[in-house]
């Protein structure tokens, strides 16, 4: 059975833009690579999909981290949580319905992790009992506003893990209490 787990970079205060974080040091940068390396595939919210279909195409200007990425990414599958996008790129398929019968099949169907980014969407996956696991790089930055890592309220939540992954960024991990 697959767990699904919900993890973004965020804010000291608790905001997701990762634009407002700057690039990413490139030992932050090879931890999500591998990261996606060891996913089962991902499941994105319209919004976050566009904004990952970035690696979709190769840029000119990536260097040999960025390519990594990339690659890694294009080889997972993923599902787009959408009722307004008509078509998906590769390895991508549209949830337009039943979105609660697909995210169940494919947990029961399949094994590892699979990641789900996006605050709107893991509310609604949360709401579902669907999250079983979130996850929370916390970054040195105070963003004073933007889109909240959680948006609505959890059940409450027990942390289980800890980890520095680089310098300045910790990981923190939930599951729910």
């Amino acid at each position: 059975m697959a767990k699904l787990v919900f993890e973004l970079n965020q804010s000291l205060d608790g905001y997701v833009d990762h634009l407002a974080f700057g690039p990413p040091d490139p030992a932050l940068f090879r931890h999500f690579t591998e990261r996606v390396r060891g996913l089962t595939g991902m499941v994105y919210g319209r919004r976050m999909y566009e904004v990952m279909r970035y690696w979709d195409e190769d840029s000119p200007d990536w260097d040999a981290d960025e390519r990594e990425y990339a690659a890694a990414w294009r080889s997972k599958p993923k599902w787009v949580v959408s009722r307004s996008l008509k078509s998906v790129g590769p390895k991508a398929t549209l949830v337009a319905d039943d979105i609660e019968s697909v995210i169940r099949g494919m947990k029961a169907e399949l094994a590892g992790e699979i990641e789900v980014a996006g605050p709107e969407l893991a509310q609604s996956l949360t709401d579902l009992g669907l999250v079983d696991e979130y996850r929370l790089y916390i970054h040195p930055v105070v963003l004073g506003r933007g889109k909240p890592f959680f948006a609505g309220p959890r059940p409450r939540l027990r942390l289980v893990a800890s980890d520095v992954i680089v310098e300045d960024v910790i990981r923190l991990t939930y599951v729910p209490a």
